[in-house]
């Protein structure tokens, strides 16, 4: 689970961005490396990386899985439609479905479905399994509706940040 700290506003400069950019493509270099990458003293770099992680701006770490090695090679996108989008009731399906782990991402919606949900998952035995234990008995749900990737053409997580002045 990742959790992410309220950012506040911080004015990001070449130095800020070049380092983020860095860590992006690779959250285990060193602050030797780090400051080689960015022309500044390791201390430098390691003051730079804690006022950025303070800020909210580095949200978290986390180690990459790769999903079909870990036997959940299908990526499914579940629609949820609620009863009624009362703040007690966005209040009991968010909560519960930060209990569901299989769910990858939850997120609020505009638009036809209230919740767009991304779980990785075995195979369709798997996802059904899911359903029914979790996603048929998340509270509020009033309609359900399932997409199956059929293969990932792009996916990402680095938000690339532009380096010149």
């Amino acid at each position: 689970m990742i959790v992410r700290m309220p950012s506040r506003r911080l004015e990001l400069d070449v130095i800020d961005r070049r380092l983020l950019n860095a860590l992006q493509a690779d959250g285990r270099l060193t602050n030797a490396q780090l400051a080689e990458h960015v022309g500044l003293s390791p201390s430098a770099v390691h003051r730079r990386v804690r006022r950025l992680e303070e800020a909210g701006v580095i949200a978290g770490h986390a180690l990459l899985v790769d999903k079909a090695a870990i036997g959940r090679p299908l990526d499914v996108f579940v629609e949820i439609s609620l009863v009624s989008q009362s703040v007690e009731r966005l209040s009991a399906f968010e909560a519960a479905v930060a209990d569901c782990p299989e769910v990858m991402s939850c997120h609020l919606m505009a638009g036809e479905a209230d919740y767009l949900l991304h779980l990785s998952v075995a195979d369709t035995a798997d996802f059904e399994r899911i359903h029914a234990a979790h996603l048929s008995r998340l509270p509020g749900v009033a309609r359900i509706k399932s997409n199956f990737a059929m293969r990932t053409v792009h996916e990402t997580t680095v938000h690339h940040l532009d380096e010149t002045p």
